[in-house]
C-alpha cells in the first residue's frame, strides 16, 4: 500500500535538529522524499507497523506531529501530479 507521511519537528534547539534527521532518514530508508516534510512509501502492513512504531520513538510528542495517510493499493487513481514529478516512480524498477 502508500502510505503518504507528513512530519513537523520543532527544530528550535539541538535535541528539535537532531529529531529532525533521524526522522528524515527513517522516512528516506523506506520510501521516497517528494516535498521537504513528505514522504511517499510503498509498504506492507508490517512494514508500515514497523516504521509508524520506529518514528513513534523518535518524535517529541510534546512538539513534533507525524501524520500518516494509507492509500491502499489503488493509489494510482488518488494521486495526481503537476509541477515537478520525483525522478522515478515508487514502484518501477530501478538498475544500478
Amino acid at each position: 500500500m502508500l502510505v503518504l507521511i507528513t512530519y513537523d519537528v520543532n527544530t528550535e534547539n539541538a535535541a528539535g535538529r537532531k529529531r529532525l534527521r533521524k526522522v528524515a532518514k527513517a522516512c528516506v530508508d523506506h520510501g521516497q522524499r517528494v516535498q521537504n516534510s513528505v514522504f511517499e512509501c510503498l509498504l506492507d502492513a508490517a512494514q508500515y507497523a514497523l516504521l509508524k512504531a520506529q518514528l513513534a520513538e523518535l518524535i517529541d510528542p510534546e512538539q513534533d506531529s507525524l501524520r500518516f495517510y494509507r492509500l491502499g493499493n489503488q493509489y494510482k487513481s488518488k494521486v495526481e501530479q503537476l509541477g515537478v514529478s520525483p525522478a522515478w516512480a515508487q514502484d518501477d524498477i530501478l538498475l544500478l
